[in-house]
């Protein structure tokens, strides 16, 4: 993979120019996209000439490369939202992220795969570590992009698991920040309480800079050792559906902080906070169910079965089932507060198992609806790997500790590879 923050210092070192980092990643976009199927639009012209502009070496963003999941709108490159129904569109303006991106001094070079409006139904990238497996989804493409050092910086989205979930079977670090940090404003809805952009990368510094870069914040975690933190093991009720390399993976991983000088303790979930699972797929749908409206009242026939049939059932959720849900997630919230009272994060699984085989099925995000719902900083932390499949674990923060969170997941990251490889 390409590390976004060694190729941003070798450009301020002046061993690499925007352009010569632009070209890398055209070379393996050559060599591999055909069998992966990552973008689902590329003008590498434009990005050469963005690229060969001066001043970007000194911008925060050094030029790196970055794609764009093809749900944010873009006015250079059509945003066609994984749908037919919006075939060949082309937006005036781009989505807020996107300008971003562009003011940072970033090379947008082109739009990765989506599913179908970042929800339910397949799509057909293929996971660049076994071309047999999911790469996961909704942000099937970004997560792939990454994986095969075809990108250094991508961006996704998660309503449910569709960052976390595809970093974890791509084997990338995937950043899923506090709800809304990066702005939504141009970007598909599907559930507006839920939706939250994110950033794949190489490793959890990689997805800090970038983070920082382009949000104009501080959340660089590159520049120091980090702290010990104090983790929260969380097995939660739903831990018996993950696999045994899984579990061994999560259970490993909280062995090799402790030994490395984290504190870690385990943790269970308060009741509320189990029934909030369960509020998640209530929100979801309800205001997917409002937010496709048009897609649905109009194009129906257009939506695939999967999602079509999930907006069928969506339709008969009662505002008084929505708004319950709604105050649950409003007392989980408090509760996850107070249990956080004592650590700084928690480690918990990042999916249930490797990326499932055939690309029928994205896999399921099971151990991220919660957070989401909760509106928390997740990283997915690579390291793992079950055969030739890379298995992911999921550290999560407190909402609005999104710096505090990604040094807890470099820690852990650093503390895993030092172990590994030994």
């Amino acid at each position: 993979m390409l590390s976004a923050l060694d190729l941003a210092r070798r450009i301020e070192a002046g061993e690499l120019t925007p352009r010569a980092v632009l070209e890398l990643c055209a070379a393996a976009i050559a060599a591999r996209e055909s069998e992966i199927g990552a973008f689902v639009c590329l003008d590498l012209d434009a990005a050469r000439r963005t690229a060969d502009e001066p001043g970007l070496a000194d911008t925060p963003l050094r030029g790196l490369p970055v794609a764009i999941k093809d749900i944010f709108d873009t006015a250079e490159l059509p945003t066609q939202y994984g749908s037919p129904i919006y075939a060949g569109h082309r937006p005036r303006a781009d989505a807020t992220a996107v300008a971003l991106v562009r003011r940072a001094g970033g090379v947008i070079l082109g739009k990765t795969v989506t599913t179908e409006f970042a929800s339910l139904g397949p799509s057909p990238t293929r996971n660049p570590h076994d071309l047999a497996h999911t790469p996961g989804g909704s942000s099937s493409g970004s997560a792939a992009a990454v994986a095969a050092a075809m990108i250094p910086i991508a961006f996704g989205t998660q309503t449910a698991g569709s960052v976390i979930r595809p970093a974890a079977f791509c084997g990338t670090a995937g950043y899923k920040p506090s709800y809304r940090l990066i702005p939504m404003v141009g970007v598909k809805d599907f559930a507006w309480h839920l939706d939250t952009a994110g950033l794949f990368g190489a490793g959890v510094a990689d997805v800090a800079f970038a983070a920082g870069a382009i949000l104009d914040r501080d959340l660089r975690v590159d520049r120091a050792a980090p702290a010990a933190p104090r983790v929260a093991f969380v097995r939660s009720h739903l831990w018996p559906q993950a696999g045994a390399a899984m579990q061994n993976a999560v259970e490993t991983a909280a062995r090799i902080v402790s030994a490395a000088g984290a504190t870690v303790s385990e943790v269970s979930l308060p009741p509320l906070l189990e029934s909030a699972y369960e509020a998640q797929f209530t929100v979801q749908d309800y205001e997917g169910f409002r937010a496709l409206a048009y897609e649905y009242d109009r194009h129906r026939d257009a939506i695939g079965r999967p999602l079509r049939e999930q907006l069928d059932r969506a339709a008969r959720i009662s505002a008084d089932d929505y708004d319950a849900a709604r105050r649950t997630a409003s007392r989980a919230r408090q509760v996850l507060a107070d249990t956080m009272a004592d650590c700084n994060v928690i480690l918990t699984p990042s999916a249930p198992d490797v990326a499932p085989e055939g690309l029928g099925w994205t896999g399921d995000p099971m151990f991220n609806r919660i957070w989401t719902l909760m509106g928390a900083p997740c990283v997915n932390v690579p390291g793992f790997y079950q055969g030739q499949l890379p298995l992911g674990i999921q550290i999560v923060g407190r909402f609005g500790r999104d710096k505090a969170t990604l040094e807890a997941a470099l820690f852990v990251e650093q503390a895993v590879a030092r172990k590994l490889s030994a």
